[in-house]
């Protein structure tokens, strides 16, 4: 099996990933509770105005010497510890996120298509091509999310949502390619 013989599944994975991921973003609605809003939203909104695009830690620590300051620790102690990402002023440029995540569903089909490529022949059965499809899949649209629970603070429950997204982005993944291999 080619993985050059493979743009077929590619590009219909891709689409119906893209799709899923509109439906889980856009009707079934599981996500709407991810992020809370602040205290007092104004007051937040005020504090950070003016701070570039980025990603930021509160309190902050350049390395490890300076996190065993005990100003920093005492800092750490009374809190809040937070990690923030800091996006551009203005509306979400919609368009441009949504060609970007289509993009990424290619990259993760390209991926699937080389596994598939490299582990199966021409005459491996839907399940087969499903299953090395579906485990690659479910790989890359969701493990990372894990490190980003133990590390970044993320709520376990949101990782559990999204890896719920990333079964569904797997299972319609590995059915084109168990359909068009």
């Amino acid at each position: 099996m080619s993985i050059m013989g493979l743009w077929m599944p590619i590009l219909a994975a891709s689409v119906l990933a893209w799709i899923m991921s509109a439906l889980v973003w856009m009707v079934f609605g599981w996500h709407k509770n991810d992020y809370a809003k602040t205290g007092n939203e104004e007051a937040a909104r005020a504090a950070l105005r003016g701070l570039s695009p980025g990603l930021y830690t509160i309190p902050h620590a350049r390395d490890q010497k300076e996190m065993a300051q005990p100003e920093l620790q005492k800092k750490m102690q009374e809190g809040p510890v937070a990690m923030l990402a800091v996006m551009p002023s203005g509306l979400p440029k919609m368009g441009v996120m949504m060609g970007s995540s289509f993009i990424y569903n290619v990259l993760v089909s390209v991926v699937c298509a080389y596994m598939v490529s490299r582990t199966l022949t021409a005459d491996a059965s839907y399940l087969q091509v499903f299953r090395v499809a579906g485990t690659t899949a479910f790989a890359a649209y969701g493990m990372a999310y894990i490190q980003e629970s133990i590390w970044f603070g993320r709520p376990y429950s949101v990782t559990a949502k999204n890896l719920l997204d990333a079964l569904l982005y797997a299972v319609v993944s590995a059915g084109a390619f168990g359909w068009l291999a």
